[in-house]
């Protein structure tokens, strides 16, 4: 095949599918340039997922006539001149990709005015090319819409998601930078309604109530203008922001945000660090909310490194990892409790080999203080539970028992958590899912990320047994709820099932209702309802395991106790 050079459309497309990948990539790129722009006031509006419409206007300082026609060719920008403007960024955009490469991909209209110019500009580009180039009224600053984003590259709107999907993307967009704004007016309007707003008062606890509601606002705490100066190397860091009490904790990483120089990036490494700042503050699978700026010389960090520029390379690694985490934790350590823990001996092992219907009963293996046979049998956890006589509560969490092979001790919420999970099976299987009607209808206010999800299985969530319906710009109107739930847990269930929706949809929400409605650790059980939970466990299919895979039984055998004792050797 001969080599020859590529036609300038085809350069241009294959350049737009590196900056412009989705519709909301073009909305970030039009919210870094309007901010780069000086802009209090932005609004974005879309219509179609963004597809159809994409429009940002802005009160910047808007683009002079002799120069708008020039922003739309390819690494045109007025934000670097040379090398070393490369190595010192401090503007969001820089790259002179993101105009020309929006408009290969898109019908594109823009009205802008520069202040002192006596009038505006309009441009309408067709194929990324100028086809109307003329004077219009506007106060300072600067609209562009997009329409028809990729019509004529059709193959690339097979790999978008639904329309409530794509929306879901640049409502995150747009949240990311009124976190990382806070003094700019941001505005989305979804359809014709507006669906997020901003004040614009400068304050970052006011975008956090904006973004994530008052609940979350009123739990942030403050990192206080952390700082770190390293007189060998150079580095000096800056760490602020609000970071989430830990009982405000989330089910996935989604309500994690960093910004460096306020430019909102993905680095694997900042994540670990807030992670273990919170370590032993979170259970096991939870994750924090935070709203994290670092503020370091451009000199120090490399934000050349993606098209889109939302990764970033740090000169420094270990050392931004460290203070990361030391303002984390310091900041934690003076406003949150620290729990004491205290280091045990483990008496009882729990059995890792896969479940097997037709192994009987055995024994677990011996405490961690005593040599363990090695001729001994396999251990094998168990599938159906022995005759077991209740002889009290531990804790107000286990419940002790007594087996004809030994001690029982039965964590009451995994044992509800398993009995609650397969009801939920059995009923869906049988469709006579048991439905409570709320005395009222409830609002259920949900955030743009958490509207997608929703929308795309609202008739899924009738199957077991929510009734939702939309109501109003990202507000659903709930009228009925699973009964195992009632009037108490149905919403945290429901904001558990939004977060950490994967693949497995049924599975999700079946385990975090069964979760919900399950006994709590520390509620005080009678003997009658002690006897009829361990009843009720002998009936499940897996009774020694919660659905999330933690125990929900320790035996210790006969022989463990005699061997303690010191009857037997």
């Amino acid at each position: 095949m001969a080599i020859k050079v590529l036609d300038a459309r085809v350069v241009a497309q294959i350049a737009a599918g590196e900056v412009v990948e989705r519709p909301s990539s073009v909305v970030k790129e039009l919210l870094e340039n309007s901010i780069d722009a000086g802009s209090s006031q932005i609004s974005i509006e879309i219509k179609g997922g963004g597809i159809n419409l994409i429009r940002v206007t802005d009160n910047g300082i808007g683009i002079p006539d002799s120069e708008a026609e020039i922003a739309f060719a390819r690494h045109a920008t007025g934000k670097i001149k040379n090398l070393k403007d490369l190595e010192n960024i401090t503007s969001l955009g820089f790259r002179g990709e993101a105009l020309p490469s929006i408009a290969a991909v898109a019908q594109v209209q823009m009205v802008t005015s520069s202040r002192g110019e006596s009038s505006g500009t309009y441009l309408a580009l067709e194929d990324g090319k100028v086809v109307h180039h003329e004077a219009q009224a506007r106060a300072p600053g600067t609209t562009l819409t997009v329409q028809n984003l990729f019509r004529k590259v059709p193959a690339r709107l097979k790999f978008l998601k639904s329309e409530a999907a794509e929306v879901g993307r640049i409502g995150d967009v747009v949240e990311h930078y009124a976190l990382a704004y806070p003094e700019v007016r941001f505005s989305l309007t979804v359809e014709g309604k507006t669906s997020f707003r901003t004040s614009g008062g400068g304050k970052l606890s006011d975008a956090v109530l904006a973004v994530y509601g008052v609940e979350t606002a009123q739990n942030m705490i403050e990192v206080n203008d952390f700082e770190e100066k390293s007189n060998a190397s150079g580095l000096h860091i800056k760490v602020t922001g609000l970071i989430g009490s830990p009982k405000i904790s989330r089910y996935n990483r989604n309500y994690i945000s960093f910004f460096v120089n306020r430019r909102w990036v993905t680095n694997r490494m900042l994540g670990i660090a807030i992670e273990e700042a919170y370590h032993g503050l979170l259970m096991q699978g939870k994750h924090p909310v935070a709203v994290i700026n670092l503020e370091i010389p451009p000199t120090q960090i490399d934000v050349n490194v993606h098209p889109a520029k939302t990764e970033i390379k740090f000169q420094d690694e270990r050392a931004v990892f460290g203070v990361v985490q030391k303002a984390m934790r310091q900041t934690l350590v003076q406003s949150t409790p620290v729990p004491q823990v205290e280091e045990v001996r483990s008496l009882f092992k729990v059995p890792t080999a896969p479940y097997s219907k037709s192994v009987p009963s055995q024994v677990l293996n011996a405490p961690m203080s005593v040599p363990s046979d090695k001729t001994a049998t396999p251990v094998t956890p168990l599938i159906s539970l022995p005759v077991l006589r209740v002889l009290g509560q531990l804790a107000r969490k286990y419940i002790v028992a007594e087996g004809q092979d030994g001690l029982y001790l039965i964590d009451q919420h995994a044992a509800h958590e398993r009995i609650q999970f397969e009801r939920i099976k059995r009923q869906r299987d049988s469709k006579q899912v048991e439905v409570q009607g709320l005395l009222e209808p409830v609002t259920f206010e949900v955030q743009p990320r958490q509207m997608s999800v929703l929308g795309d299985h609202i008739k899924e969530m009738g199957s077991f047994g929510f009734d939702i319906e939309p109501f109003g710009d990202r507000t659903y109107l709930v009228r009925a709820v699973p009964a195992l739930l009632g009037e108490k847990d149905w919403s945290d269930t429901l904001k558990e099932s939004l977060d950490t929706l994967s693949s497995n949809w049924d599975e999700g929400l079946t385990i975090s209702m069964a979760c919900h409605s399950a006994v709590r650790a520390g509620k005080i059980l009678s003997d009658v309802e002690m006897r009829e939970l361990l009843h009720q466990l002998e009936q499940t299919d897996l009774p020694n395991s919660c659905p999330h895979g933690r125990p929900t039984m320790i035996q210790l055998t006969m022989q463990q106790l005699e061997r303690e004792f010191g009857r037997i050797q």
